[in-house]
């Protein structure tokens, strides 16, 4: 079982990054591999909406100038998708946006592509805007069919500075029970007969 991570954080290893490596710990601990994918410093580019992965249907984006279609194949591959974003103006950063975008389609015009996999919204904030982020995050996974995990609390960290997320106790519980329910769950669902 794998869990791959996305995060649209601009900081490499800030506090989104800090905040998906605690929910990787009970994954870890319960042998489910994991694999963080940063996506600061690359390129994501939105949808250019031209269709061609309805026509297409290969699980890919025409478009191969950036990540987006590595990032697909990530997805398609695991068991769990944790997308986790800072909140950038109210909302997930520029770079999560494309890619959900991309992925989206995708994974719409390839028969649900990500349907019954398992999805977890991870958000790091400063001050306000956290939830209607948090919210982005889950119209994807609910769009896509996907099985949404939560925790004691929605998954929020509060933050700013590189790291000081780590000092937001209760947040970082909340990491570590999203973590434990999501290899509950991933356990759970290895347990039952594929009706595909």
């Amino acid at each position: 079982m794998k869990v791959i991570a996305f995060n649209g954080s601009a900081r490499k290893d800030g506090n989104t990054a800090v905040m998906v490596r605690k929910a990787f710990e009970p994954l870890e601990a319960a042998g489910v591999e994991t694999e963080l994918v940063q996506l600061a410093g690359e390129t994501v580019r939105g949808c250019r909406a031209c269709g061609t992965c309805f026509k297409n249907k290969d699980a890919r984006c025409i478009w191969d100038d950036d990540i987006a279609n590595d990032c697909i194949a990530k997805m398609v591959a695991a068991d769990g998708i944790i997308l986790a974003s800072p909140v950038y103006f109210s909302d997930v950063t520029a770079e999560m946006k494309a890619l959900i975008e991309r992925a989206g389609y995708v994974a719409m015009a390839n028969d649900s592509l990500l349907r019954r996999k398992l999805g977890a919204g991870v958000v790091a904030v400063r001050r306000a805007g956290g939830i209607h982020t948090f919210d982005t995050l889950n119209h994807f996974f609910l769009i896509s069919e996907m099985l949404v995990v939560g925790s004691t609390y929605w998954n929020i960290g509060i933050g700013r500075k590189k790291g000081e997320v780590a000092e937001d106790s209760e947040g970082m519980a909340t990491m570590e029970h999203l973590g434990e329910n999501m290899a509950w769950a991933l356990d759970r669902l290895a347990r039952q007969p594929s009706e595909d």
